[in-house]
């Protein structure tokens, strides 16, 4: 299998945009008042990032919409809640913070794409602002935009990512207590595990 190294290689596959095309222009270099509406009507974002070493890594936040709060046309705040206590974005963001954002609106194709350094602070008003139900975040995660720009509908066209009638029936789907049993070799049976699980997601939630 031969694999493209180069990016001369790699436009003789894919044509070159013009400056003039629209993929082009789109992108923004500040939040503007569509950035903003988007991002407050979202209740989830994938915050993409790498470490020192070039290891990458995809992280899920979610939260009620709006959870992350445009603090002016250059900065977002992205509270982090309680998890698995793994780090893998917080750590890498220390070592490297050029991170990329995608927002999701359920029900909508279209997404925003979002590109900038990340910072990680505990600023007592910060994580009062973003409290839910008198909870703090742990941390929260102040992004610096470098770009932002509207990602168009191709992908979740093709995938019928939002069509309910595409969708597996989760019935038929293995829990995660029975992947864990799997994967880790657990003594414990798959329903005891999803019983802990189910547990650990209500004391954790917020």
């Amino acid at each position: 299998m031969e694999f493209v190294t180069t990016r001369d290689q790699l436009r003789t596959i894919y044509k070159t945009p013009r400056p003039t095309d629209g993929s082009i222009r789109k992108e923004l270099k500040k939040l503007d008042g569509h950035c903003r509406s988007f991002i407050g009507k979202s209740p989830f974002v994938l915050i993409g990032s790498s470490d020192g070493a070039g290891n990458a890594d995809v992280t899920p936040k979610g939260d009620k919409p709006g959870f992350a709060t445009v603090l002016d046309d250059t900065t977002i705040a992205i509270p982090d809640r309680p998890g698995n206590n793994r780090l893998d974005t917080l750590e890498n963001i220390l070592v490297n913070p050029s991170v990329g954002l995608l927002f999701l609106i359920p029900g909508m194709n279209e997404t925003l794409r979002v590109n900038g350094d990340a910072r990680i602070t505990v600023d007592a008003n910060l994580r009062e602002r973003l409290a839910v139900d008198g909870r703090e975040p742990q941390s929260v995660v102040v992004v610096s935009v470098k770009a932002a720009y509207m990602h168009c509908a191709k992908a979740f066209m093709r995938s019928d990512l939002w069509k309910p009638e595409t969708w597996y029936d989760r019935a038929t789907l293995p829990t995660l207590g029975q992947i864990m049993r799997d994967q880790l070799a657990v003594a414990d049976s798959a329903e005891a595990t999803d019983r802990w699980l189910d547990e650990e997601y209500k004391k954790t939630m917020w």
